[in-house]
C-alpha cells in the first residue's frame, strides 16, 4: 500500500495516521507544502492507494497572498483526481473541508470553536457504517478547529458533537472527512499548543476550549486505536474495489 500525506504545517503533523502506516509497513510519501514541496501529479496519484490530507490554520478560502505555500485550488484538483481515480481519501479538519470544496460543497464556520478533547456522538448512519461502527455511540476524540466541511447532496453525516454538527462525514464509500482529530498524540498536541496563541485566554472565553494543562494530561491511545481500525477497514474496502 502506498500512502501519501499532504501536510500544511510542521505542527499539524500526521500523528497516529503516520504511526499506523509505518506499523503496517506501507510505503509513505509526503507533500509538505510549508516546505514548498510539490503536490502529487496525475502519475503519482494513479500510483498511490490512500491520500491523507491534513489540517492547518488555513481555510479553503485562504489566498496565496495570505499564505504563499498554500494553494487551495491546486489541492482541490489533486483531491478530485484521487477521488475520480477510485483512491481511498481521508481528510482531517482543513483536509475534510477541502474534500467538500473539491466536490462542490462550500465549507462553513462551525457554531463553536473546539480545542481539546470532547465526545462525539455517532448517529444511526454512523453506527451502521461498517468502517466506523467500533467507535460506539459516543467516544472522546481530539478537536482543534473553527470551521466544518461542506455537504454535497450525497454526503452522509456520521458523527456530531455538542459544538459542531459535522464531525465525521462520508462523501462516498472510500472518501471520509474528519473534522475532529483522532490522530492526535501527546507529541502532536505539544506542537499544536506551542503554535496556538492565547490558548489559556481562549479556554476562559470559549465553552469548548480546554486549558492546555488539561489537554496535555489526556491519554490519546484509545482514540488512536479506533482510528487505526477505521483505517484498516478502509484499506480492506479499497482492496476489494481494486480486485473487482
Amino acid at each position: 500500500m502506498k500512502v501519501h500525506f499532504i501536510q500544511h504545517e510542521s505542527f499539524e503533523a500526521p500523528g497516529a495516521y503516520l504511526e499506523w502506516a509505518m506499523a503496517r509497513g506501507y510505503q509513505v510519501s509526503f507533500s509538505k507544502v510549508y516546505e514548498y514541496q510539490p503536490l502529487p501529479d496525475e502519475h503519482a496519484i494513479q500510483n498511490l492507494d490512500l491520500l491523507v490530507i491534513l489540517g492547518g490554520p488555513q481555510s479553503p478560502s485562504t489566498m496565496q497572498t495570505e499564505c504563499p505555500y498554500f494553494d487551495s485550488q491546486a489541492e482541490q484538483t489533486v483531491l478530485k483526481r484521487a477521488i475520480d481515480a477510485g483512491k481511498a481519501v481521508v481528510g482531517a479538519c482543513l483536509g475534510a473541508q477541502l474534500i467538500g470544496e473539491a466536490l462542490g460543497a462550500a465549507y462553513e464556520h462551525s457554531p463553536e470553536r473546539e480545542i481539546g478533547n470532547f465526545p462525539i456522538r455517532l448517529n444511526r448512519q454512523g453506527l451502521d457504517d461498517p468502517l466506523l461502527s467500533h467507535f460506539g455511540e459516543s467516544t472522546v476524540v481530539g478537536h482543534w478547529h473553527n470551521d466544518m466541511p461542506g455537504l454535497t447532496p450525497n454526503t452522509q453525516i456520521l458523527a456530531t458533537s455538542a459544538g459542531c454538527p459535522r464531525q465525521i462525514v462520508k462523501y462516498s464509500a472510500l472518501v471520509y472527512g474528519f473534522q475532529c482529530h483522532p490522530e492526535l498524540t501527546l507529541d502532536v498536541v505539544r506542537q499544536l499548543i506551542a503554535a496556538q496563541a492565547n490558548l489559556v485566554e481562549q479556554s476562559q472565553q470559549h465553552h469548548f476550549v480546554q486549558h492546555p494543562d488539561e489537554i496535555l494530561l489526556y491519554d490519546y491511545r484509545e482514540m488512536n486505536e479506533k482510528l487505526w481500525l477505521f483505517l484498516d477497514r478502509l484499506i480492506e474496502a479499497y482492496r476489494q474495489t481494486t480486485q473487482n
